[in-house]
């Protein structure tokens, strides 16, 4: 992880560099606040890595001398199906759909997102689930 975060942190100094050149030469405010705000997701995403990286042990990736294997084992846990992923997605694109046509259409959409939404929370304490 630590890798991960310097990588990250000098791509936040790229975009800082390249946004100051950019307003500069360009004067263009849209194109220059959007390197800015690159600038800052991949710092915030650097200093996370890299404060995450201090705190766990020291990975397979950080060692120069690993080898692929050294990697292997349980990655962690991961859902085998579920159905919330799609009401969320259409709840969203409906939601998004009303700000273009109109804002009545979010009487339809916010109730599918309210169901993915606690569906997905409480996937792991109903049904047939329940024991995983």
């Amino acid at each position: 992880m630590k890798i991960q975060g310097k990588m990250f942190i000098w791509l936040s100094v790229f975009f800082l560099i390249m946004a100051g050149v950019y307003g500069v030469w360009s004067k263009e405010p849209v194109g220059t606040t959007a390197l800015f705000l690159a600038f800052g997701l991949s710092i915030m995403i650097g200093f996370y890595l890299g404060f995450t990286a201090r705190r766990v042990d020291v990975g397979a990736q950080d060692n120069k001398e690993a080898d692929v294997a050294d990697d292997a084992g349980e990655v962690g846990f991961f859902s085998p199906h579920s159905w919330q992923p799609l009401s969320l997605a259409v709840g969203g694109a409906l939601a998004f759909m009303g700000v273009a046509i109109g804002w009545w259409l979010m009487y339809f959409s916010a109730p599918l997102l309210l169901i993915g939404i606690w569906g997905w929370v409480f996937e792991y304490y109903r049904g047939e689930n329940r024991t995983q």
